[in-house]
């Protein structure tokens, strides 16, 4: 059995040699599909980006508007039907995300937010990772909405799309995400949101398709790895790659056309088919592409 590396937080040891214990060796050239950047043991935020340009030599696109999460609506694969029918509204958001604002609002589950509350401390706030709300933010102004691009200089080419979202009124990160689209082995096309952790990273992996009022629904139901679903992901003390599925974890994203121009986006989270944590989003243009 391998063992997670030293020179490390004992709670980050104890939770990647969880990992290695009840997950599985994966290779890499076999589950390219799954791999994704990895973060440091000094915490995530904006060191990780930066790190993350020098070492895959990439440089940081400075433009502030026009940035989607996807370059295009095209790159998750659906069908010409579900283009017809998908929101023109959620279409521009997810092409430009970068103009718009998000209002967040939380809503916990009584008995997993006392779980919550223990992860924010024990993990969180150090690592500057998922660092996900307690209560609802008292600043109206919500969240900091940053896609961050990465080119490679010499073809002028995207390399990396990272989303950035911490609170305004503190400055604290919330969540630092490596974005793009994935093809797994059944050749399905999804969103892979990679969220880097201390030699490693916790990946979601999201099946697209379109609900009949013109919703975009992202969801991770798979049941094996292979299928969208919640991954750990780590490098031990001898550069193996290891990888935990954890099937009981579910995430489900709902991205709605409201009405001039807001766009709602409701995201739930459930462990065992119970509800943990539900975000609701308020998402507008932003009030400087008005000026």
């Amino acid at each position: 059995m391998g063992l997670a590396k030293k020179n490390q937080s004992i709670q980050d040891w104890i939770t990647q040699q969880w990992v290695i214990m009840f997950g599985q060796k994966v290779d890499h050239k076999k589950h390219q599909w799954l791999i994704g950047p990895f973060g440091g043991t000094k915490g995530i935020g904006l060191k990780f980006i930066e790190q993350l340009a020098k070492d895959e030599e990439l440089v940081i696109d400075k433009r502030t508007k026009n940035k989607g999460l996807l370059d295009s609506i095209l790159d998750l694969g659906l069908s010409d039907d579900e283009l017809k029918r998908l929101s023109p509204e959620v279409i521009d958001f997810y092409e430009n995300t970068s103009n718009y604002d998000l209002h967040l609002k939380v809503k916990w589950n009584p008995f997993f937010k006392i779980f919550g509350t223990l992860i924010k401390n024990l993990f969180s706030r150090r690592i500057e990772q998922l660092n996900v709300p307690i209560e609802n933010l008292d600043d109206p102004s919500g969240l900091t909405n940053e896609i961050i691009k990465l080119i490679d200089t010499k073809t002028n080419e995207i390399k990396r799309t990272i989303w950035l979202r911490t609170i305004k009124s503190t400055g604290q990160v919330v969540y630092s995400g490596v974005y793009e689209a994935c093809s797994l082995p059944d050749n399905q096309i999804c969103i892979k949101a990679i969220f880097p952790l201390p030699n490693g990273n916790a990946t979601v992996i999201l099946n697209p398709r379109v609900g009949k009022n013109g919703e975009l629904i992202l969801d991770s139901s798979g049941k094996r790895i292979g299928d969208s679903g919640f991954y750990f992901l780590l490098r031990d003390s001898n550069e193996q790659l290891w990888c935990k599925f954890i099937k009981s974890f579910k995430d489900k994203l709902v991205v709605k056309s409201i009405h001039d121009g807001i766009i709602n986006a409701t995201q739930t989270l459930t462990l065992y088919n119970l509800k943990v944590l539900e975000f609701e989003y308020e998402i507008n243009i932003s009030t400087s592409q008005n000026l």
